[in-house]
This record gives structure tokens, sequence and C-alpha cells, in this order.
């Protein structure tokens, strides 16, 4: 029976696989990841927990989402977990790709 941070690691790794067709090519250059927590320094502008957060390619390194387990858990509280996990990579490749939410998953919502 696998921990409930692992069937969280599987879920991240299920959704982003539904991304494979909107990236396209950049799907090499895209690491999904997940952690347990943001760190503790937030970027200026967040004024909550993020619940993720994106780091554009750099050079070699390629983009990178990192999926924060614990404040997406804490939010769900018995709400749909795939739900909440699949909207939020869906903002954050949006936000990897400079497109409206709705250009990277028409049927959301």
């Amino acid at each position: 029976m696998p921990t409930r941070a692992e069937a969280f690691d599987d879920l991240v790794v299920d959704t982003a696989q539904r991304f494979r067709r909107v990236l396209g090519r950049r799907w090499t250059s895209v690491e999904f990841a997940v952690e347990d927590v943001p760190p503790s320094d937030p970027a200026r502008w967040e004024d909550a927990v993020p619940l993720a957060r994106l780091w554009p390619a750099q050079g070699p390194m390629p983009a990178r989402i990192v999926v924060y387990r614990r404040p997406i858990e804490s939010i769900v509280r018995g709400g749909d977990l795939v739900e909440l996990v699949h909207e939020v990579m869906v903002e954050q490749v949006a936000l990897l790709l400079g497109v409206d939410p709705d250009e990277v998953d028409p049927d959301r919502r």
C-alpha cells in the first residue's frame, strides 16, 4: 500500500503525462517535481503559501515545475485532490508557455 506522499507523487506524474500533447517537443525540457513544502523564503510577490512554482529553463537546465504536497492537501481536506492538482499544474504549464490556462486545458472548470 503506497503512502500518502507516494500516492501524491503518482498523481503528479499521471497529471504531468496529460501535458505531453500541449508541450510537444518541449516535453523533454520540462521537469515535474514534488516537494512536501515550499522553501521558507517566499518570493516578493507571494502573499500566501504557494501551491506550486515554476522555474524557467536556464542554459542547459530544463524548466522545472514543483508542486507542493502539504499546502495542497491542507486546502483539499475532503475535496477533490485530483482536481486541485490538475488545476495547479494547468496554471503552471500555462505560465511556462505564456498562454491562458484555457489553452492548456479547454475543458477545465
